[in-house]
C-alpha cells in the first residue's frame, strides 16, 4: 500500500511528532511505501488567494502545488496529522485543503446536486491529539471535526474507508502519551 503522511503541528518536539514517527516506522517496519508532508517544516504557504488573475477555477493548475498533487494521487492512502485548536484541525491543515483539494483535482462540477468524485479508490487516517478529554468532541460539539474531514471533504471527493484515531488529555504529566504512540505503532505495523 501506498501512504502520505501529512503532518501539520508547529511543535517537532510535541506528541503529534511523536505519533508521526511511531506511524511512519510502523509503516516502514511493514514493508509499505510511504512519502511525506510536513507542512510547516516545508514552509507551506496556506492562504488562499484568487483574483482575476489567479482564478479558483484555474486552482488546480497551480505549479507551485503540483508536488502535493502528484503525492496525493500516488496515494492509496492519506494519513493526516495533527492537533485540534478550538474544535477544528490548525488553519496550516485547513489551508492546505482549500488550496490542494480544488475543482478540477479532487473533484469536477457536474452541475448538479453532487460532484463527480476524483480521488475515489483512497482511504484515509485521521490521528489527532487535544488538551481537554477526547469524548468532548462527541459531547459538546457534535463531532464537529469528524464531520468536517469526513463528510464535508472525504466524502465529496471520493475518499471511503476513513478512520479517526483523536487522542485527550494530552497534556497531562502522568497521561497516556506513550500508550497513543503504541498504538499508532501497532495499527501501522499490521
Amino acid at each position: 500500500m501506498r501512504n502520505l503522511l501529512i503532518y501539520a503541528h508547529p511543535n517537532h518536539e510535541s506528541l503529534c511528532a511523536g505519533l508521526y514517527e511511531s506511524a511512519l516506522k510502523g509503516l516502514e517496519t511493514s514493508s509499505q511505501e510511504v512519502l511525506t508532508i510536513d507542512l510547516y517544516a516545508e514552509q507551506f504557504d496556506p492562504v488562499l488567494i484568487y483574483n482575476a488573475e489567479k482564478r479558483r477555477r484555474d486552482m488546480y493548475l497551480d505549479p507551485s502545488l503540483e508536488e502535493y498533487r502528484t503525492k496525493i494521487l500516488w496515494a492509496d492512502r492519506l494519513i493526516f496529522i495533527y492537533p485540534i485548536f478550538w474544535g477544528r484541525p490548525p488553519a496550516m491543515l485547513l489551508g492546505f485543503i482549500d488550496r490542494i483539494f480544488a475543482s478540477n483535482f479532487a473533484y469536477r462540477d457536474t452541475g448538479g446536486l453532487f460532484p463527480e468524485q476524483l480521488l475515489k479508490g483512497k482511504s484515509s487516517v485521521c490521528i489527532s491529539t487535544m488538551k481537554g478529554p477526547a469524548g468532548y468532541m462527541h459531547l459538546w460539539l457534535g463531532n464537529a471535526h469528524q464531520n468536517l474531514m469526513k463528510k464535508a471533504l472525504f466524502s465529496f471527493v471520493g475518499i471511503k474507508g476513513v478512520k479517526f484515531f483523536e487522542f485527550g488529555d494530552v497534556e497531562k504529566k502522568n497521561g497516556k502519551q506513550k500508550t497513543y504512540v503504541e498504538k499508532i505503532a501497532r495499527y501501522f505495523q499490521k
